[in-house]
């Protein structure tokens, strides 16, 4: 259920006009009688939305490490409005997120496939930031510079912080699929936290949480899994379906050594910082707000899966509602060969000819110049 006083959704007359442009230039518009027509001077041939999801915590060979599948998405939202999640462009210190594209986190992606919300573009959203208890005071300071720094260098809205009244308790581990999950043992602390910055005028909300240090594999190599990926998807998935606004999350160490020694490109964004902050807020000041369809009619100027053009992923990380329900909604389905997972759920295993298969991520941008 949508709470105003919750998720402010109140746009700014001028930032309006810029999304209300944004959408003339790039979302079709359909007629009653079917015809289709766009608006605005549009350097975008297609028309609609893509989505490209790359799960978290699978260990994807592209967008399974730190902001690698960025210049893939890229090239894709050159070619027509991209919805990503959080995983495809997060690079701790640096973001591949671009204005073509929709930050969204991954329940309010399952939602919006389902039909049961929409996305109204946004601009320079009002970020709040949880920080767990658990989190150092050393370690806390590092992250208070790193807000004072974006906010000083990109004019970046946080509206401030709020500190966990209790530890929330992370724990990760991989599953026997080989994927990586984990548990919060206090999830209620980051809802109140969150509750109360909503309630201070945030309308997007960044999490922090205390995490054990991982041990030593092969993800510096730019192999395997990131171990913590999963239960913070875990952490974002719970806090955006409760608070029902755009909300993603990053782990804090308490080691903050920056090493010295050389790692996989994949990787390196994560291994020259103390702090993975940056990528959330570039992500968050402009993902759409979300409207939930089962209280009320989309707005005008919303995106809803009668938007979407198509769905791609990796070729063996099939098994999502995103794709079921995309398939049932008549949306194409695009499994990309080049992009491995651990899940290795494929079209045969699921006995599902509708999915299409590509080899690359460029024969599908081929799919959408045709």
């Amino acid at each position: 259920m949508i709470n105003n006083k919750k998720c402010p959704r109140k746009i700014r007359d001028k930032e309006q006009s810029d999304v209300n442009e944004f959408l003339e230039c790039h979302i079709e518009k359909v007629s009653s009688d079917g015809s289709k027509a766009r608006g605005g001077n549009c350097d975008t041939r297609l028309e609609k939305a893509a989505l490209m999801i790359i799960p978290t915590g699978v260990g994807a060979s592209i967008g399974g490490y730190a902001g690698d599948a960025s210049l893939y998405a890229q090239k894709i939202a050159k070619h027509i409005p991209l919805i990503v999640n959080p995983n495809i462009v997060n690079a701790a210190v640096f973001s591949g997120i671009t204005e073509n594209m929709f930050y969204v986190e991954g329940f309010a992606i399952e939602e919006f496939v389902k039909g049961n919300i929409a996305l109204v573009p946004s601009k320079n959203n009002k970020i709040g930031i949880i920080f767990d208890r658990a989190i150092s005071q050393s370690v806390l300071n590092i992250h208070i510079n790193t807000i004072n720094a974006l906010k000083t260098v990109y004019g970046i809205d946080v509206t401030g912080y709020e500190i966990t009244e209790e530890s929330a308790g992370v724990e990760f581990f991989t599953t026997q699929s080989g994927a990586s999950s984990g548990r919060v043992n206090n999830p209620q602390t980051l809802l109140k936290a969150g509750q109360k910055l909503l309630d201070n005028g945030a309308n997007a909300l960044a999490v922090v949480c205390a995490f054990e240090e991982p041990p030593e594999d092969d993800y510096e190599n730019g192999d395997g899994v990131d171990i913590v990926g999963g239960v913070e998807a875990v952490i974002s998935h719970y806090l955006t379906k409760k608070l029902m606004c755009p909300c993603v999350h990053a782990p804090a160490f308490e080691d903050v050594t920056i090493t010295d020694k050389k790692v996989n490109p994949k990787v390196s964004a994560e291994y020259i910082t103390p702090t993975f902050l940056p990528c959330l807020l570039f992500g968050l000041k402009n993902a759409p707000m979300l409207v939930d369809l089962n209280n009320t009619k989309p707005p005008a100027n919303s995106i809803t899966v009668k938007d979407l053009h198509s769905v791609s992923v990796p070729y063996n990380a099939l098994g999502s509602s995103v794709v079921m329900d995309a398939l049932a909604a008549d949306i194409p389905v695009y499994a990309v060969k080049e992009n491995s997972t651990v899940l290795n759920i494929d079209k045969s295993i699921l006995n599902l000819s509708e999915i299409k298969e590509l080899q690359t991520y460029e024969d599908y941008v081929k799919v959408l110049d045709n």
